[in-house]
């Protein structure tokens, strides 16, 4: 599930990106980016 989240948010943030969004959208992705990697790393190490 995080996974998928993560395919997803990494597309929004390249998106942004490329189509030269304001930094303040880059930060704000970028961010929720590596919330949800921190999230996937933390379900991992509890298997």
């Amino acid at each position: 599930m995080v996974t998928k989240q993560i395919l997803k948010k990494r597309e929004e943030l390249n998106n942004s990106i490329i189509n030269g969004a304001d930094y303040e959208i880059i930060y704000k992705l970028s961010i929720e980016l590596d919330e949800l990697i921190t999230e996937y790393y933390k379900q991992e190490i509890n298997k």
